[in-house]
């Protein structure tokens, strides 16, 4: 028994739907405090979330899978065996285009200070959100 790993199930959720679901052995979120490492039979939790690196440990028989996203603000809830991340975005760490996310942040800094100026109308608070996702995506990269 003592070989036995407990798991529970957790869902990484984004206004778009579904991230990740599934059974896990651990979950690490970055709380607005630091980070929050939750493994089965955790107490009862509620946390915000900031923008930054979770990571989704699943155990596949011997072999360890760690699933990583980059991930948007939001809250964290863990009750009786179950944890849900709601997040305002979540990508995939292997999925993430390192040329698209800097020209990304290129484009939204560029765009801000233009609107800062008065030379642009374009909502300063939309494009604060873009540059805080593609400076996210690269941190997850460690590229930032």
């Amino acid at each position: 028994m003592a070989d036995e790993v407990r798991t529970f199930d957790v869902s990484l959720v984004t206004p778009d739907g579904a991230a990740f679901e599934g059974e896990v052995e651990m979950v690490i979120v970055p709380g607005a405090d630091g980070e929050i490492g939750v493994l089965a039979r955790h107490a009862p939790l509620v946390a915000m979330l900031q923008a930054g690196s979770t990571r989704i440990h699943v155990r596949r028989g011997r072999d360890e899978d760690v699933h990583e996203f980059a991930t948007g603000p939001g809250f964290f809830k863990v009750e009786q065996d179950r944890a849900l991340a709601l997040v305002d975005d979540a990508v995939n760490a292997r999925e993430i285009d390192e040329e698209r996310a800097r020209k990304q942040l290129e484009e939204a800094t560029a765009e801000l200070e233009k609107a800062r100026a008065g030379e642009s109308d374009a909502d300063q608070w939309q494009l604060e959100q873009r540059i805080k996702h593609a400076e996210n995506q690269l941190a997850v990269l460690g590229r930032v």
